[in-house]
């Protein structure tokens, strides 16, 4: 099939929400670019497609393991058992999902990639996988993943600061995730809250030079920053910990 029929049935199964086989196509496509670099389209078709594979995974994952909890604190050791079997299966496709994506990224995406754009939005999705898998692992892994996170978004960010407006809707997008990182994983309520409100407050200050394409994107980011501001901010007088918001629809600077 030609790159332009994997596109076409990327978007005939995102349709159809089949998002396995979503990304089967957006793969064949992704590992052409050492020819011709993906369009704007194609990335986001290949980050769509993996967002929602990942995405079912994740909260099949926060559901299972608040009802271990439960059971652990009702002291109900044979389902407690069960429950642990089962998380262990959608921590295996988890990981499946993030090694796929990751390397991906790491053998044809990021490299190919020439534009400060596109090498941010690569790098920031590669922390972003990173993430997730410091989201469920534990010990030396939970460590190894969020070290991976954190180099892969600080090198998305050092190109995005120097080449992408503060309205830019990946460069906000990036800032959401960075400081949800640094709030969930990092357990660091202070510098998730000063990079989200850096990032909030830079936007403003330049809100006027928002092009119209991209206004919807930004202002929508920028309202999750302000939320998850409003959240941890009170969380850090109440000290309860709640989840940041990433993005409503998908992640931030995604989709773009």
């Amino acid at each position: 099939m030609s790159r332009e029929d994997n596109v076409y049935m990327a978007k005939l199964a995102e349709q159809a929400e089949r998002y396995e086989e979503m990304v089967e196509y957006m793969e064949k496509v992704a590992k052409t670019v050492d020819v011709e670099e993906l369009t704007v389209e194609e990335r986001n078709l290949l980050s769509v497609a993996y967002k929602n594979v990942i995405g079912a995974r994740r909260a099949s994952w926060r559901i299972v393991s608040s009802i271990e909890q439960k059971e652990e604190s009702r002291k109900n050791e044979e389902h407690v058992t069960l429950i642990k079997e089962y998380r262990g299966k959608i921590e295996a496709e988890l990981s499946n999902i993030c090694d796929g994506i990751l390397k991906l990224l790491d053998s044809h995406l990021v490299p190919s990639s020439s534009a400060a754009e596109s090498k941010v939005f690569y790098l920031k999705m590669k922390g972003d996988y990173h993430r997730y898998l410091a989201e469920f692992k534990t010990g030396a892994e939970r460590k190894e993943s969020a070290e991976s996170t954190m180099v892969a978004y600080k090198a998305a960010q050092d190109i995005a600061l120097a080449e992408l407006a503060p309205t830019h809707p990946i460069r906000l997008g990036l800032a959401l995730n960075f400081s949800v990182f640094y709030y969930e994983i990092l357990n660091s309520p202070d510098k998730a809250c000063n990079l989200a409100k850096q990032a909030f407050d830079e936007a403003i200050s330049e809100l006027d030079t928002l092009g119209e394409e991209s206004y919807k994107d930004s202002t929508l980011i920028m309202q999750l920053l302000r939320d998850n501001l409003t959240l941890w901010t009170s969380d850090l007088t109440e000290d309860g910990a709640e989840e940041g918001k990433e993005a409503a629809k998908g992640e931030a600077g995604e989709g773009q």
